[in-house]
C-alpha cells in the first residue's frame, strides 16, 4: 500500500504479483478496495495496480471543478510514474469513460482494454429505444442530483444504486454496510461529475482508429442500457468482442469475481 503523486495529486495505489501491467479502474462513488477479489487471482500471472481515482476515499482531491479529462490525466500519469507502459486496463463502470478518454489521445500507453458496462450516453443515436435510454438516463440523473445537491449524500447514493446502476432494493438487501458507507463518503466527488458536461462523451473519431484489442463485459441481470451503449461501442471500436457474465449486474468484481478475472485474463492474454 502506497501513495503516488500523479498529475499534482496523491493516489492511494495498491499493487500486488508480477508480470505484465494490468490497471484496474474504478468507476463512480467507490474505491479500490472492490477490486480485492479480482486483483488477487490476476496477482497470480500479473502485475497487478488497483488505485482510488481522484477524490475518492484515500485519494487527494480537486479543489476546482474536475472532468473525464482530468481522471485522464491522471491515470496517464499514474501509468507513466509506474512505468507501466504498455499496460493492460480493466475498468468498471465510469471507468470505462476515462480509460477511453486515455485511449483517444494516448493510445500507445494501452496494451488491451477491457471494460465492464461503460455508461457511455453520449453514443446512444436517434432510434427509439435509445431515445427513451436516454431520455430515463437523464430523469434518472436528475433525481440522484437532488439529493446529493442538498447535502443528502446517503439518499442519493441509495437512488443511484437502486434506479440506475443495480435495480430496486438493491441499496438495502446486496450492498453490506461498508461499501454503502463508501458511497456515500464518495458522494461528493460523483456531484462533481454530474456537472462536468462533457463526462458521458466519447472520442469517436479517435477511438475508431485504436490499434489496440478492446473487451467489453455485461452482466446478465443489469439494466438493458447497457447493451445498447455495448452495441454502439462495439461499432466504434476495429477490435472489439462482447462478454457475458451470466448472473452478474453492474458490480461482478463483487459478485462474480472468478469469471470476471478470467475474463480479464484470457483478454490481456491474447493481446500480449
Amino acid at each position: 500500500m502506497a501513495t503516488v503523486r500523479a498529475n499534482g495529486v496523491e493516489l492511494y495505489c495498491e499493487q500486488r504479483g508480477e508480470g505484465e501491467p494490468i490497471v484496474l479502474v474504478h468507476g463512480s462513488w467507490t474505491n479500490a478496495d472492490p477490486w480485492a477479489p479480482v486483483a488477487g487471482i490476476l496477482a497470480e500471472r500479473f502485475r497487478v495496480v488497483a488505485y482510488d481515482r481522484r477524490g475518492h476515499s484515500r485519494s487527494g482531491g480537486s479543489d476546482s471543478q474536475g472532468s473525464v479529462d482530468e481522471d485522464a490525466a491522471d491515470l496517464e500519469a499514474l501509468i507513466g510514474e509506474l512505468e507501466l507502459p504498455p499496460a493492460h486496463v480493466a475498468t468498471s463502470s465510469h471507468g470505462g469513460n476515462i480509460a477511453m478518454r486515455l485511449a483517444a489521445r494516448s493510445p500507445d500507453l494501452l496494451r488491451s482494454l477491457t471494460m465492464h458496462e461503460p455508461p457511455s450516453f453520449g453514443v446512444l443515436g436517434d432510434a427509439p429505444e435509445e431515445r427513451a435510454a436516454l431520455e430515463q438516463n437523464r430523469a434518472d440523473a436528475a433525481r440522484v442530483r437532488e439529493p446529493l445537491e442538498a447535502g443528502d449524500h446517503e439518499e442519493g447514493a441509495r437512488r443511484f444504486v437502486n434506479e440506475i446502476a443495480f435495480g430496486p432494493g438493491a441499496w438495502e438487501e446486496q450492498l453490506p454496510a461498508p461499501v454503502r458507507e463508501m458511497f456515500v463518503g464518495n458522494a461528493p466527488t460523483y456531484l462533481d461529475e454530474l456537472r462536468d458536461p462533457d463526462n458521458l462523451d466519447v472520442r469517436e473519431a479517435e477511438l475508431s482508429k485504436l490499434g489496440i484489442p478492446v473487451q467489453i463485459t455485461l452482466g446478465t441481470e443489469s439494466p438493458s442500457f447497457f447493451s445498447l451503449i455495448a452495441d454502439r461501442l462495439a461499432e466504434i471500436f476495429p477490435r472489439c468482442r462482447r462478454r457475458t457474465i451470466e448472473g452478474a449486474s453492474h458490480g461482478p468484481q463483487l459478485s462474480h469475481p472468478a469469471p470476471y478475472a478470467r475474463l480479464i485474463a484470457e483478454h490481456a492474454g491474447s493481446a500480449s
